[in-house]
């Protein structure tokens, strides 16, 4: 991302070397939408059920903003996979949108400064 403008509404993708796992950072949106979000494709459900009211997919999509809250669920329409994203490999991190991702053979986690965020895994799944 060098040489983009200061403020510039920026995003870009990845994915796990299993390509289980995609994520999307998006930055320049401000507090509220700066962040990284995560898909993962197969895995053993470890969330809550859906909260009242979602009526989209639920417990596949994970979003952490660069402010000081907690990861969590989303409730989703879409899909952010793209099979062409390049491939994080295992022990190699990006940071963007005030969040660093790093993919290990154990999942893939992605942590704001204020040490909250996700792990995501085949296995098991959780936000912190």
């Amino acid at each position: 991302m060098a040489g983009s403008a200061a403020g510039a509404q920026e995003y870009f993708g990845f994915q796990s070397p299993t390509g289980n796992i995609h994520c999307m950072v998006f930055s320049g949106y401000g507090d509220d939408g700066d962040g990284v979000r995560c898909d993962i494709g197969n895995y053993t459900p470890s969330a809550l059920p859906a909260p009242e009211g979602c009526d989209y997919d639920w417990g596949n999509a994970f979003w952490i903003g660069s402010v000081d809250r907690r990861g969590g669920l989303a409730c989703i329409s879409d899909a952010i996979s793209d099979p062409g994203n390049p491939v994080l490999g295992y022990g190699e991190s990006v940071s963007g949108g005030g969040v660093t991702c790093t993919s290990a053979k154990s999942g893939m986690t992605c942590e704001n400064s204020a040490g909250h965020g996700f792990t995501l895994s085949k296995a098991k799944q959780r936000v912190f």
